[in-house]
Parts: structure tokens; C-alpha cells; sequence
């Protein structure tokens, strides 16, 4: 049972492994490509700005009151709100996705 055991150890590190590279490479690779064309940066830039801005949104209008079952937890009111505020920014996302699927296939009806 020892010997398995280990296998999954070892398959969970080299798991861990990939991720880890993925993720940098996904950073990484983006960026390498964009200083061939700073303009590009602008546009990343804008998308984060949005997405800075529609979760500002939703931690305004975030409640920062904590449940008594989370209080266990040690979760205080910031932390509620923040994690509030990033629900309500994916249901705002959420929203905005399904409402640019509708208008896509609206205006495919039109073309």
C-alpha cells in the first residue's frame, strides 16, 4: 500500500509542477509578445482597468455584515465585504456574458 501511496505523491508534485508553469507561461508569453507591439499593452491595460472598476462596483454594494456561521471562522466585516464584492463582480460578469451571447445571436438574425 506504501509503494502507491508514494505514486500519488509523486503525481501530485508533478501535478503542482505543470500548473505552476502553465500559469507562469501564461503570463509570461503574453508579455514577451507585447513589447513587439506596446499598443497592445493599452488594451490590456483597459481590461483591467474594467474589471478594477466593476468590482469596486460590486464591493459598493457589498454588505459587510458576517453570518453568525462564518464568524467562526474568524471572517470580520472587511473580509465579508470583499468576498461580497467578488460575488457580486461575477454575477455582474456573468450577466454582461449572457447578455453579449443574446446580442450576438440577435444580430446574426439581421445579417
Amino acid at each position: 500500500m506504501e509503494e502507491s501511496s508514494s505514486f500519488f505523491d509523486i503525481a501530485l508534485y508533478v501535478g503542482y509542477f505543470l500548473v505552476i508553469v502553465a500559469a507562469v507561461a501564461a503570463i509570461v508569453l503574453p508579455l514577451i509578445k507585447s513589447f513587439s507591439n506596446p499598443r497592445s499593452l493599452l488594451a490590456i491595460g483597459g481590461g483591467i482597468l474594467a474589471l478594477a472598476v466593476i468590482f469596486l462596483i460590486g464591493y459598493a454594494l457589498a454588505d459587510s455584515e458576517v453570518m453568525p456561521y462564518y464568524a467562526r471562522y474568524s471572517l470580520d466585516g472587511g473580509g465579508g465585504k470583499i468576498i461580497g464584492g467578488a460575488i457580486i463582480t461575477m454575477y455582474i460578469l456573468l450577466g454582461l456574458a449572457l447578455l453579449s451571447i443574446a446580442v450576438t445571436e440577435v444580430s446574426k438574425l439581421f445579417r
